[in-house]
């Protein structure tokens, strides 16, 4: 979806999975709703990728677990902010959403400590290269979830899939 399919602002919004707001600063700038959330996973895998390499330096590679988990806390409620604020501005809960928005990214981590000593201990492959190969895993993960779940509002009621009014 691209800017160019939102219509005027005295129009009703459709943007997809039942999402409903204004297209966020981010949208309005690269116009382009796959690349802005692209575009903020990249900013926050990286975010999170250098937490979770500080938080080897300050910890060790005795707890990587520990380490995964710390970056993950971090890096979470960075990007609920950054998805809610830049990519897509929604209406309602908060709550549900991050609650939604924290389930998806739990699919991740546990992927990411199920994945980690298999990597490490079974496979001996450094600590690094192991969470940056499943952070690839986990990104694809996330981006179906967060499409899809995340931010999803149900349709009202009399409305058709296409968004139009079936009354």
């Amino acid at each position: 979806m691209t800017i160019d399919d939102f219509p005027p602002h005295d129009e009703k919004v459709r943007p997809p999975a039942g999402m409903t707001g204004e297209p966020g600063p981010l949208l309005r700038l690269v116009r382009d709703q796959r690349l802005a959330f692209l575009l903020v996973g990249g900013i926050n895998t990286a975010m999170g990728t250098l937490c979770f390499i500080g938080y080897h330096a300050l910890l060790g590679d005795r707890w990587y677990l520990l380490e995964v988990v710390l970056a993950y806390c971090t890096a979470v409620l960075v990007a609920f902010v950054l998805y809610r604020r830049f990519v897509f501005r929604v209406t309602g809960n908060v709550l549900r959403d991050l609650w939604r928005f924290m389930l998806v990214n739990l699919t991740a981590l546990g992927i990411n400590l199920a994945s980690m000593p298999v990597l490490v201990e079974v496979l001996d492959l450094p600590v690094l290269l192991s969470q940056l190969l499943i952070t690839g895993v986990t990104t694809v993960v996330s981006f179906f979830g967060h499409r899809g779940f995340s931010f999803r509002r149900d349709k009202p009621a009399g409305e058709n899939a296409a968004g139009e009014d079936a009354r």
